[in-house]
This record gives structure tokens, C-alpha cells and sequence, in this order.
């Protein structure tokens, strides 16, 4: 009887969680659950769907995941996002994140593709990012950024 007890402590439903903030160790909040996704074959979390504002939904996999709390999903690390701001390595602004570029086999992110507000934009290499939070920082001057084909 206490394994059971136990296991049922531990346990919850996966609906209590939809609309619950999401916030990363910063305390940035990144939106609401949409839907938890669960593997088929192995009953885990895979990952969960994001919401945020209108038409503005976005997935983050398990690995993101640190902990549900009674209030919260708590992020083990930021997420990279269309529409964030992306700054140089001094903090001067460059532009917003138009598109992310993933591998389609694993939904590993590869690069973004950093619009300048007009009608220019320019790939940049998941390695050439230096930080993401409120915003992505580049390892990388406004003038190093310019002469990206």
C-alpha cells in the first residue's frame, strides 16, 4: 500500500497544468501552457506547447523542462523565439528573429534568421549566439553582423 500511496503522491493530470505560466530561472515569463505532449511509447513528457499572445504558438521539447510547480513551468534554459529581439555583443540593437532554421529529423535549432526590419535579413549560426533571455545576444558586433552574406 505505500508504493501505491507514494506513486499517487507524485502523480497528477497533465490538463491541471494547461494555462499555467511559464518562466525561465531569470524569471522571465514566456508565455502559458497550450498542450503537454506525451511519447506514445514510453508515456513520458515530450515536450509541451507554448502560448503567447495571439497566433503566437511555439514548441519547446523535454529538455527545456526543470520542473512543473503548482503555478509554474519552470524552464531549465531559454528558449530561442521568433519575433525577439537580437543584439551585438555590446548590446546594440540589430534586429528581430524572423524564422528559426531546425534540423527536421531532430528539431534541433540550427541557425535564425535575423531581419533588420526592412527588407534585409541574415542567417546566423546557433553557434554564433552568445546568450538568449528578453533577448538574443550575438557573439558578435553590429559591423561582424553587416558583412554576413
Amino acid at each position: 500500500m505505500e508504493l501505491l500511496e507514494e506513486s499517487q503522491k507524485n502523480d497528477c493530470v497533465a490538463d491541471d497544468f494547461v494555462g499555467k505560466r511559464v518562466i525561465d530561472r531569470e524569471g522571465i515569463k514566456y508565455g502559458e501552457i497550450k498542450h503537454i505532449h506525451i511519447n506514445s511509447k514510453t508515456l513520458t513528457v515530450s515536450g509541451v506547447t507554448i502560448h503567447q499572445g495571439f497566433h503566437n504558438d511555439y514548441f519547446l521539447s523535454a529538455d527545456y523542462i526543470d520542473n512543473f510547480t503548482n503555478e509554474s513551468l519552470l524552464l531549465s534554459r531559454s528558449p530561442v523565439r521568433n519575433n525577439v529581439q537580437v543584439v551585438d555583443i555590446d548590446g546594440h540593437k540589430i534586429g528581430k528573429i524572423k524564422r528559426l532554421v531546425k534540423d527536421p529529423l531532430t528539431n534541433e535549432l540550427n541557425s535564425i534568421e535575423v531581419s533588420d526590419g526592412f527588407i534585409h535579413s541574415k542567417i546566423v549560426s546557433k553557434q554564433d549566439i552568445w546568450g538568449v533571455g528578453e533577448k538574443v545576444i550575438l557573439r558578435m558586433t553590429r559591423e561582424e553582423f553587416k558583412k554576413i552574406h
